[in-house]
């Protein structure tokens, strides 16, 4: 008759707890000192005041907690170490675990204010010479609403445009992509063409050639006036007031550009969300007489939209942001718009606020998709 095995000893914990204490530390020194270097920036700007004492004390005793989940740490390591003595390995596997636990939540909160408080040292480095480059606040009230007014009628403006017509663009092209049949061929050779191209180029330089490109062809010199011409007599107007009646601001090329490239990337998130719908379900409308675009217009994509929504999502992020590339091409958007005055002022604050413009529109959509992810998953696990 075979012998069982005994169990494997647990890991003993004790160099986790012990380096996780030596952390703490470390930690709560780094608090010390972090804080008398910004102590001493501030008495150089003379602004030091009890308000800041109390922050820093404040600050160093929020560190010292680390002490805390360390101090459980070593002592769960010394019950399981007393367990295991005993012979008890079950409470001796509880207590280890439990050890490596508060050992890591240690480190984890150690190295976020590690981090934190070297953020702050780093602004106040050079006596606050960094945080004037980047955060002077004189400046930054004084033209935070002209740089918020350009992110929300330019940005903003294209961002919102270009994302409707990038859904619409997207779906079309892996539409074609998908073409079935031999008759398709041609049709989906020309998707897989376009999407290569444009996945291939970098966004500024489609929105370099768009921009500059297009208008000094001469194309919408050429097509606009017969266009215009349908709505508007320009029979008594001068050649000037005709160029400007329909001339194509610079913004819809730009638009133009963003859909075109984000377009492609699009296109592959719709089809291989139309591909993960199994193909049962086309089968079935086909033989119920659906056509192929009756098949994925009532059948297949509104499945496959449910799918995709997280990565669609994820890619309007960065659509948004890489609206702020449309200055290469002259666009006065928010960024651009920083620029001017950190040439003028000798000052990068002003493109400070443009990047927290740009964090505070996108954390909520990124939570957002993160959420939605989430449901997805648990949908998925629960089998819906």
């Amino acid at each position: 008759m075979k012998k069982h095995a005994p169990p494997p000893l647990p890991q003993r914990a004790d160099g986790l707890a012990l380096a996780a204490l030596l952390f703490a530390a470390l930690s709560t020194l780094a608090a010390y000192g972090a804080t008398t270097l910004i102590r001493s920036s501030l008495d150089f700007l003379g602004v030091m005041n009890g308000f800041w004492q109390a922050i820093f004390w404040i600050t160093i005793a929020a560190t010292a907690l680390l002490f805390i989940p360390a101090a459980r740490s070593f002592g769960e390591s010394r019950r399981a170490a007393a367990a295991l003595a005993a012979g008890d390995i079950v409470e001796a596997r509880i207590q280890t675990a439990a050890s490596r636990e508060n050992g890591w939540v240690t480190f984890g909160w150690g190295a976020f204010a590690l981090i934190a408080l070297g953020f702050a040292v780093f602004v106040m480095m050079n006596d606050v010479a960094v945080g004037k480059t980047f955060f002077y606040l004189p400046l930054m009230q004084q033209k935070w609403w002209l740089v918020t007014k350009q992110f929300f009628l330019t940005n903003i403006f294209i961002f919102v445009v270009a994302e409707v017509l990038v859904l619409v663009w997207g779906l079309v092209v892996a539409l074609a992509r998908l073409m079935p049949g031999k008759a398709g061929q041609p049709i989906r050779a020309l998707a897989i063409l376009y999407c290569d191209i444009f996945r291939g180029l970098p966004a500024v330089v489609t929105l370099y050639l768009i921009g500059f490109g297009i208008p000094t062809s001469g194309l919408p010199e050429m097509i606009m006036p017969h266009i215009v011409g349908w709505f508007v007599d320009m029979s008594s107007m001068t050649v000037a007031e005709q160029r400007s009646l329909t001339r194509i601001p610079v913004v819809w090329w730009c638009i133009l550009a963003l859909t075109l490239t984000y377009g492609a990337y699009v296109a592959e998130v719709y089809r291989s969300g139309i591909e993960s719908i199994h193909w049962s379900q086309v089968s079935a409308a086909r033989s119920l007489g659906l056509s192929y675009m009756q098949t994925m217009r009532y059948v297949v994509v509104p499945q496959a939209v449910r799918r995709i929504i997280a990565p669609l999502l994820n890619d309007f992020i960065g659509l948004q942001k890489d609206t702020a590339l449309v200055q290469v091409v002259g666009v006065i958007d928010a960024f651009n718009q920083s620029r001017i005055i950190a040439a003028n002022a000798f000052n990068l604050s002003a493109v400070t606020v443009v990047a927290i413009l740009f964090v505070v529109i996108t954390i909520p959509q990124a939570r957002f998709v993160d959420k939605m992810i989430e449901r997805d998953n648990a949908r998925m696990r629960a089998g819906g």
